[in-house]
């Protein structure tokens, strides 16, 4: 999973715009309380992914996190003892000891882990459609040799799988394999680490041939900021507003524990269309997308 540019308004505004926008809504998952605003902001998360063409990439991602997420669920229930509504009682299981289930438990281990799942969707929209490489050149205006090294790990990253996957094909096509299973991919893993190293020494070398150690911090860009750069930095602070706000006021609150309690069905979907129409507003103005 990496990125690839693609003709969205998301792909279009610059990295530190598109990045604000996902780190809000991962900020917001993180805040949200209320089930039904939690489930909205996935949904939100999906239909942005869809609207900047990766939701293959994010859906997989997705899919990828629901076990972990219904075992954090499972998890929690079986180690937490708060609750007043028992499912059932399983009496003395090591290491956990006496063991009652209680909905709240096996509620919160949900929410938890919907969150979870909600925030990994958000980061991965973050890495299939916001520029690496301008992400970089804004933290070159910081530190030139943070950037360099950040841009030469990201660079060196497929460069090794590739690297990998060839060591690999070799040593299926020889006649004496060398063993199969956690062997054979020690032997890989040992092979591409000794190749790295060696990759290492020679753009060190380079790098220092050609003057790197001598660069200076990079100046402001003059590249004027797009109306889509505009549109996803107000959304991100926008995003960030709401969630701010629905925890001081507070709206669509929800605790578990003891007992479950929580604000209404219409407050808590009030908030999560808000929050929908505010994070996937920008992507409705498409003018200066190629098709």
């Amino acid at each position: 999973m990496r990125y690839r540019r693609r003709a969205s308004p998301l792909h279009a505004a610059r990295a530190a715009a598109g990045g604000a926008w996902c780190a809000a809504l991962a900020a917001a998952a993180l805040a949200a309380e209320h089930p039904i605003v939690l489930v909205a902001l996935t949904l939100v998360v999906l239909a942005g992914a869809a609207a900047a063409g990766v939701v293959r990439e994010v859906g997989r991602i997705t899919l990828w996190m629901v076990p972990w997420a219904l075992a954090i669920a499972v998890i929690n229930m079986l180690v937490v003892r708060e609750g007043f509504t028992i499912l059932a009682r399983l009496g003395e299981i090591p290491p956990f000891g006496q063991v009652d289930l209680t909905l709240e438990a096996l509620v919160y281990g949900l929410l938890f882990g919907l969150r979870l799942l909600t925030v990994a969707a958000a980061f991965a929209v973050f890495t299939v459609a916001v520029d690496p490489d301008d992400l970089l050149r804004v933290l070159r205006r910081a530190s030139v040799r943070s950037a360099l090294a950040a841009t030469l790990a990201t660079r060196l990253v497929p460069v090794l799988a590739a690297d990998a996957q060839r060591i690999d094909e070799a040593r299926r096509c020889r006649a004496d394999r060398g063993g199969e299973g956690a062997t054979a991919r020690l032997a890989v893993l040992r092979a591409v680490a000794s190749g790295a190293l060696d990759r290492a020494l020679d753009v060190a070398a380079t790098l220092e041939v050609r003057g790197y150690g001598s660069a200076r911090r990079g100046g402001r860009s003059g590249r004027p900021w797009s109306r889509h750069d505009q549109a996803f930095l107000a959304s991100a602070v926008a995003l960030v507003a709401l969630t701010v706000a629905a925890r001081v006021v507070p709206v669509a609150a929800f605790d578990p524990y003891p007992e479950i309690t929580g604000a209404g069905v219409g407050e808590a979907l009030a908030l999560a269309v808000v929050l929908a129409v505010v994070a996937l507003a920008p992507f409705v103005d498409r003018r200066g997308i190629a098709p």
